[in-house]
């Protein structure tokens, strides 16, 4: 994995197929959070190795960038995406869209408080499941082994 920067590869590693399906799943069933987990496997990737105070502090970032915006414009969005009588579908698909655009940016936003977070590059690329699974664990009591392990696989090198 080069040295790009965190926005870049995560848009990249989105894009490659199947990890999208693997990050809705960790999101949705595991309760985990994609950016931080993709910034735990962008760590590794680039021989970055956030300690203790590191992963909380990434944790910490993250649920306050979920609480004030992500997880609400993440509920407009849904909700907005069903018929919703009385409401003209037109206009409600075009705010859908600008909700999803202000929901991208606000997890764009997090991405670069995380990676602002990270620590020098040692130069020694780890595996991202490991990087994953250390930040999942902080994240929350039950870390989603095999839900990280699919991510893992279909992460580009």
């Amino acid at each position: 994995m080069n040295d790009t920067g965190l926005w870049d590869w995560a848009v990249a590693a989105y894009a490659t197929p199947g990890v999208a399906a693997a990050c809705l799943q960790l999101q949705d069933v595991n309760g985990q959070n994609v950016p931080l987990l993709l910034w735990a496997a962008w760590c590794a990737g680039t021989g970055r190795r956030p300690d203790a105070d590191a992963l909380e502090a990434a944790c910490d970032t993250a649920r306050a960038w979920d609480h004030a915006a992500i997880s609400p414009l993440r509920k407009v969005r849904v909700t907005l995406k069903a018929q919703i009588l009385d409401m003209n579908s037109v206009a409600r698909l075009a705010l859908r869209e600008q909700v999803k655009a202000l929901e991208l940016e606000a997890e764009r936003g997090l991405l670069a408080d995380l990676e602002a977070l990270a620590p020098p590059t040692t130069g020694t690329a780890g595996p991202a499941l490991d990087g994953m699974a250390e930040v999942a664990r902080v994240w929350d009591r039950v870390v989603p082994r095999q839900a990280l392990i699919a991510l893992a696989e279909r992460l580009p090198a």
